[in-house]
Order: C-alpha cells, then structure tokens, then sequence
C-alpha cells in the first residue's frame, strides 16, 4: 500500500503538526486524585476543601525558580479579596487552595498560580488563576518531595499580612470581617487530617482519609454493619464528602465537648478502620445495606 497522505494546511503546516499543537494548547486533562504522591496528600486535600483557616509552607525543588526569587511560599485556604495568589510587600508568596480551577486538574492550577506569583514584583497580587496547560508542571514536579508539609490552623486571617498595624482603615475592616466569618477549627493530632469545627451550635468532625474513596466506604460500610460507627455519646456518622479523589467522612459531635476531647476515640476510630480495610471479601448482605445507605449521603466536592 502506498504511503498515507501527509496534508497541508493553508498556512502550510501538517494537519498532524496542527493537532499536536492544539493538544499542548488546551486545558490540562482531568486527574481524579490530582494531589497523589505529594507530601501531606489529605492535608493538600483538607485545606482545598473543608478547612477554612489555615497554611502550610512548601519549599520548591532545587533549579525549579531562579536563584533571586523566594525558595519557599505559603499555601492557605484563601486569601483576600479570592485572589488565587499574593506576592507580598515583604517579598513572601502566597497562593489560595480555595481559590477554584480552571482546568480538571488541581495540581496544575496550583501549580500554575505558584510559579506566576513568585514571578510577581513584591506588592502585587494574582486576582485570579492564570490556565494550565498539559505542558504546566504539577506540584510533583515543582516541589521538593523531602519537604514537611505541617499544617497551621488559624484563629482568623491575621496570617495574610505580615504585620496588621501596616493596614489602611479599609484594610483592616474588610480583614475584621474576613475573621468574623471564620470557623473555629482544631487540627486533632491522633489520626492525620482529622479536623473538628463549630458551625453555630453544631460540632463535627471531618476526616481526610488516606485510602482510595471505594476502599474507604466498603471500610466503613463494615464498621456501620457492625455498630461501631460512633465516637461516643451523642455522636453520628452523618455522611461523607468525596474529594480530590478521597473520602472525607463527616461525624456530628456533641457540642458540649472540644476537639481535643474526641482524641481517643478519634485514635481507636483510626484502628477500627484499618482493620476494616485489610478485610477484602465480599461484603455481606448486611454491608452492602450500610454500603448503599452510605452511598446516599456522600456529597461530591469537585
């Protein structure tokens, strides 16, 4: 057979070389699980999703930024005005996990947003998210993978800004209001990603969990089966949040009590759930019934 046909275009290029191009210039592709293989993954996932205050410090990898510029920046739940990032007067960069995508991959956007504000003149800010490309680094590939990535749970937003005194009046209301709205929020130390907050008068906890989603509810789905759901008197599994490809489950909790009070059973939880994991037979009749019950009350957070 004769050789395939190598078309033209008008502008003389190949159809094949054009198809490329378009590729390489359009959003980047979905990933389910976009914050995988990352130090601290459920943290990068809980500070994106259901925590309202609170950063962390990463450090980039060696060559990734030129030698003139910040080596480490602050990732936070959000920043003022939603701006997707903030070089600081102080020459600090900052990015906002909440700010939103604009592709189907978080990684990348982040990403993006990092390395377009370290690029940024101290002062100015990145009112929002520039695109990412399938050619945009991820944070795999920008971030030093031997870093620590410890998370700090704040009271408010006080933590935008180097020193609140340096505020205009306009400043320093519109930062007022931001800590007015902010929801007190406790980082448990017995599990990782365990995060209890009052809304109102309600208390619950929510618990970034480690494992693929299905693995984690077929988990809980035993536990439920079992009975053995509860963290104490006057505590309910709710539901959960499916996130950046992770289970979130979500326990109403008394409000009488602090975070700090449900650090053993939160610890015995942890136990429980890896024993469920490690079971992999088939769910029972009665598992499959909590399975499904399960399924009804879990929220997509994407």
């Amino acid at each position: 057979m004769g050789k395939a046909s190598r078309r033209r275009t008008a502008d003389g290029t190949h159809a094949r070389e054009n198809r490329t191009r378009d590729l390489s210039a359009g959003p980047a592709p979905f990933v389910a699980r976009p914050f995988e293989g990352l130090t601290g993954e459920t943290d990068w996932v809980a500070l994106r999703e259901v925590v309202p205050a609170a950063s962390a410090t990463v450090t980039f990898a060696a060559g990734v930024v030129a030698a003139d510029r910040p080596q480490t920046a602050t990732v936070a739940t959000m920043l003022p005005m939603a701006w997707s990032g903030l070089r600081r007067i102080d020459g600090a960069v900052m990015v906002a996990l909440q700010a939103g995508s604009t592709t189907g991959d978080a990684s990348r956007d982040v990403a993006q947003v990092l390395l377009a504000t370290v690029a940024a003149e101290p002062g100015v800010p990145l009112p929002s998210s520039p695109l990412a490309r399938p050619t945009t680094p991820r944070l795999q590939d920008i971030l030093d993978p031997l870093a620590a990535f410890e998370v700090t749970v704040h009271e408010g937003f006080d933590f935008w800004v180097a020193d609140t005194d340096d505020l205009d009046e306009g400043g320093k209301e519109a930062l007022e209001q931001a800590n007015a709205s902010a929801i007190p929020t406790t980082k448990l130390t017995s599990a990782p990603s365990a995060y209890w907050c009052r809304v109102g008068k309600r208390t619950y906890l929510r618990w970034v969990l480690p494992h693929n989603e299905d693995a984690a509810t077929d988990a809980l789905a035993r536990l439920h089966a079992a009975g053995t759901t509860s963290l104490g008197e006057g505590t309910r599994l709710l539901g959960a949040f499916r996130a950046c490809g992770l289970l979130v489950p979500v326990w109403e909790l008394d409000p009488g009590l602090a975070g700090a009070d449900y650090e053993s059973a939160v610890a015995r939880m942890a136990v429980w759930l890896d024993e469920a994991l490690a079971q992999t037979g088939t769910l029972s009749a009665e598992e499959r019934r909590a399975r499904s019950g399960l399924l009804s009350r879990q929220v997509t957070l994407r």
